[in-house]
């Protein structure tokens, strides 16, 4: 079989016409960032706002149009679009959203200024914690540049195709949670070396051809900063609020400033902040140590005016778990930190779900000795 080349998919893109009558989608500049892999092609349309609605109605004979060519066993076009500005300046109430996928009904964030502040192993602890609550929960790991959900839920392989007509994916699971990532499609040590457009194309695929169960919520690891693909992703993703995911120290809480700004402007409802690597509390000695400073999460929250939902003491036995793929809410439903993150998790529930679980749960302390 030939190999399926990008003059080829231009060539049948360019019979196709542009929706404001500027000529063809190629000529007018809509079509980018083709990637062919293998049978797969790739690419994003990019149109205004007041488009967007034609462009929705084009993806599908666009699509059609690139499968017909030899070679194409998959079409991924994802839409791309500055979002128009809001009418008022006020923020929409959690869970005011719907999720627009089927069967979904909210779709959290866990998002973070910067890298290395504990947001996938929040975002996990997070999703088995509301499980643990009777809630039907599903992850999507949106860090294509750096997948971290398969290992944290100690899963591996590839997703099998449904019996559903347009041969979705099914969803791998563990702890009665449903998880979808890049991780599962490429090798552990491939390098994504994709452009935003890839990314999104990437993610739509990810979040819209799998073949998710009906759920509560859906928690979706979000990529560390506040670059184009994070932006994007906010936009066009009807995000039901935003957990924010922040280490004490005053460099950490800059960049959390960053995140909670850019979801502000986008005009998804920050549900709050987690301080994670609170504090340490030594094993020998019970001495409390602020290693990284504390409380500065909590401060920041009340500045800006959202709760602070936790503070995440730093445990080694938290991270040997977590390495491991054995999450501390599955596999040790007793401790510390399980107890903290369900109550995180009651607290996400009742500003998602309008208070059903807002009884006021108890502030976990770890007293000095």
């Amino acid at each position: 079989m030939a190999s399926v080349t990008q003059e080829a998919v231009l060539a049948v893109l360019k019979r196709i016409a542009a929706p404001d009558g500027r000529g063809n989608v190629v000529s007018a500049g809509l079509v980018s960032d083709i990637a062919i892999e293998g049978g797969t092609v790739m690419f994003a349309l990019t149109a205004s706002p007041q488009h967007m609605r034609a462009m929705e109605m084009l993806r599908g004979a666009v699509e059609k149009a690139v499968l017909g060519i030899p070679g194409v066993s998959k079409a991924v076009v994802a839409l791309t679009a500055e979002r128009a500005p809001a009418k008022s300046e006020g923020q929409p109430a959690a869970g005011q959203r719907g999720s627009g996928i089927p069967g979904i009904r909210h779709l959290v964030a866990v998002a973070s200024g910067k890298g290395g502040v504990g947001k996938s192993t929040t975002a996990v602890n997070l999703a088995l914690a509301l499980h643990s609550l009777g809630l039907r929960v599903a992850v999507l790991d949106a860090d294509v540049y750096g997948p971290s959900i398969p290992k944290l839920f100690g899963l591996n392989g590839k997703p099998e195709a449904s019996s559903e007509p347009g041969k979705k994916m099914k969803p791998m699971s563990r702890h009665g949670v449903e998880v979808m990532s890049i991780g599962f499609l490429v090798p552990e040590d491939t390098p994504m070396i994709w452009r935003g457009p890839m990314v999104m194309s990437a993610l739509t695929q990810l979040l819209r051809e799998t073949a998710w169960s009906p759920a509560d919520v859906m928690v979706i690891d979000m990529p560390p900063g506040t670059g184009d693909v994070q932006l994007t992703l906010a936009q066009q993703t009807p995000l039901s609020g935003a957990v924010i995911v922040s280490t004490p120290q005053d460099l950490a809480l800059i960049d959390a400033r960053k995140g909670i700004n850019m979801f502000r402007k986008v005009n998804v409802p920050v549900i709050g902040i987690l301080e994670n690597m609170s504090y340490f509390v030594c094993s020998r000695c019970g001495e409390r140590h602020e290693i990284f400073g504390h409380g500065g999460a909590r401060e920041e929250a009340a500045r800006i005016g959202v709760p602070c939902l936790g503070e995440v003491p730093l445990d080694k036995e938290l991270r040997l778990r977590s390495d491991a793929g054995e999450p501390v809410v599955a596999s040790q439903p007793e401790s510390l930190h399980t107890a903290i993150y369900r109550d995180v998790a009651r607290q996400v529930w009742a500003a998602l779900d309008g208070g059903q679980l807002a009884r006021p749960a108890p502030r976990i302390v770890m007293e000095n000795h």
